[in-house]
């Protein structure tokens, strides 16, 4: 069978149903449709449908996946929200900056997407905040090397991502 055909298959056999668990997991019905959509484009993205033995098992691992990444941005987002909040009126940014701000916080969750949570947070840590190495380390509790390790592992899988992290 074609890639088309098997994922029109996969589709019909299983959106309702994916649909339905993700509009339980987010209280959402348009977050669902949307995380949906993104699990049925990450198996076509993955070109492995002829491999798939358990659909609904495979799309709830991907949809479980995507879940993770879309309650860490919003964490994220609420944490600039939190911290524009405090700031006097007169330093709040414009719509579009803000638009291009949340623009930006998602390109580098997505150029970080598959590091282990360490390592991410090492990277930001150290881009994000300017925080030295040596304060990393003492904050995650590593060696010095291992946070010099981490930022390395990070730089390289965003260029990996052709995505600049920097």
């Amino acid at each position: 069978m074609d890639p088309k055909s098997l994922l029109a298959s996969l589709y019909h056999d299983n959106h309702a149903w994916l649909r339905g668990w993700l509009s339980r997991q987010v209280r959402c019905p348009q977050d669902a449709a949307d995380l949906t959509q993104d699990t049925f484009l990450r198996a076509w993205d993955a070109r492995q449908l002829e491999r798939i033995q358990e659909p609904r098992a495979y799309l709830s691992t991907v949809a479980r996946r995507l879940l993770c990444s879309l309650w860490r941005r919003r964490k994220l987002e609420q944490s600039y929200l939190d911290q524009l909040a405090s700031l006097p009126l007169a330093f709040a940014p414009s719509a579009e900056d803000m638009a291009l701000v949340r623009e930006a916080i998602e390109a580098i969750d997505r150029a970080l997407e598959g590091l282990p949570s360490r390592v991410k947070r090492a990277f930001l840590l150290n881009r994000l905040e300017g925080m030295p190495q040596q304060a990393i380390a003492g904050l995650l509790g590593v060696s010095l090397a291992t946070v010099e390790r981490d930022l390395r592992r990070a730089f390289v899988h965003c260029l990996s991502q052709t995505v600049e992290c920097q």
